[in-house]
């Protein structure tokens, strides 16, 4: 059960949408299971792989599977990759007003509704939602990507951004935790996720963090981080940086925080609280762990209170 002023995002990354090669569905099925037991109002998706076959049926599926009255929105597939973003909404909650798809140059187009909290005045102004997954090869086209993501916090914009980020927080306290990456063995992945640092040598990709929440000088960040926000707000850090991926796989180094929430400043300030739920359960699902976000939603109708602008 969850209290009614709440508001409860969801991101999660189901490996393949729980499908395996085999064509088992068993993965499917507990990945729908887990998330719905959660009872988030928005959950942003991400590995939709071919979700977009036989008129969208496996993402009505999904939608009937967390609840009545859920409806899903997914970005085109890109011609690389069959894993398209998505958005389940609550309807009960929010209202969609619009929809909007950016790919230029992206490895994965961000799937991009904007939405009203029904019940709320209507000077309140929209909320915009998003679900990405950055490259998992190419720092380069990370960092461009992050930076198409920031025109989503432009000045008068409310928004919330989550997904799989394939990259490292920039925040000097996690540091220590980022992969040794001489003790790496899977050198392919070190070229997927490292850049040359100062000194020439290879360092872990923390660039679309920088990009999204970090400070240039006295002037804020674009957007929040949410673990470090949540930290912030007296959250332990035990809780609000658990590491999300990978929950599986042996040969990239320790688990690392790369499922990650952004939020603008206004919404960030409604945050009660951030889960990592890397349970068992999880673990039989997907190879990431889910991140929930959340919010009071009397402070989100208090952030989404001031002048609005158009996307």
């Amino acid at each position: 059960m969850t209290d009614d002023d709440e508001i409860r995002v969801l991101t999660a990354n189901i490996e393949h949408d729980g499908r395996d090669r085999d064509g088992s569905t068993t993965r499917w099925h507990k990945a729908m299971k887990v998330m719905a037991a959660v009872s988030p109002h928005v959950l942003l998706r991400q590995e939709l792989t071919r979700a977009d076959l036989h008129g969208k049926q496996a993402m009505w599926d999904q939608a009937n599977a967390l609840g009545n009255g859920f409806f899903p929105f997914m970005a085109t597939a890109s011609k690389e990759s069959a894993n398209p973003t998505g958005v389940f909404l609550d309807t009960s909650v929010f209202q969609p007003i619009q929809e909007f798809e950016h790919s230029t140059l992206l490895w994965h187009p961000v799937c991009n509704p904007v939405v009203r909290l029904k019940g709320a005045l209507p000077e309140v102004k929209p909320l915009s939602l998003a679900s990405a997954h950055l490259c998992y090869w190419d720092p380069d086209t990370r960092a461009r990507e992050a930076r198409r993501l920031t025109t989503l916090g432009k000045p008068g914009m409310e928004t919330i951004i989550g997904g799989d980020f394939n990259s490292y927080v920039h925040a000097a306290d996690e540091a220590p935790s980022l992969p040794d990456w001489d003790e790496v063995d899977n050198r392919s992945h070190v070229e997927h996720r490292t850049v040359i640092g100062p000194n020439g040598v290879r360092v872990s990709d923390t660039r679309p963090d920088a990009i999204l929440a970090g400070r240039h000088g006295t002037r804020p960040p674009v957007f929040a981080e949410l673990g470090q926000h949540a930290v912030r707000l007296g959250q332990s850090r035990t809780t609000a940086l658990a590491p999300t991926a990978s929950l599986w796989r042996k040969d990239q180094g320790p688990r690392q925080r790369i499922d990650r929430i952004y939020a603008t400043p206004g919404i960030a300030d409604a945050l009660v609280r951030i889960e990592v739920l890397d349970s068992d359960e999880v673990a039989e699902a997907t190879d990431h762990a889910l991140v929930l976000a959340v919010f009071r939603w009397s402070k989100v109708v208090q952030a989404l209170s001031g002048p609005a602008v158009t996307p």
